[in-house]
């Protein structure tokens, strides 16, 4: 479980520094493009912290079943 947290914990930050980055550009300059750029990686941040929750939640009922049933 230790390496499941680092590996999503990297793909969250790694997709929300970017984000803010864009953002902070965006406000800066007023480009278009980093605001489609932030918008992007806000949205993928969003999918990798909820594909971390299910996986967590979802691993630990299987876990909670194959110990239920094998236990």
């Amino acid at each position: 479980m230790v390496v499941f947290y680092w590996v999503m914990g990297v793909l969250v930050v790694g997709s929300f520094a970017p984000s803010v980055l864009y953002i902070v550009l965006y406000a800066a300059t007023g480009e278009e493009a980093c605001a489609r750029r932030a918008k992007l990686l806000w949205n993928l941040t969003g999918v990798f912290a909820m594909l971390g929750t299910n996986i967590l939640i979802w691993g630990h009922v299987l876990v909670a079943l194959w110990r239920l049933w094998f236990g």
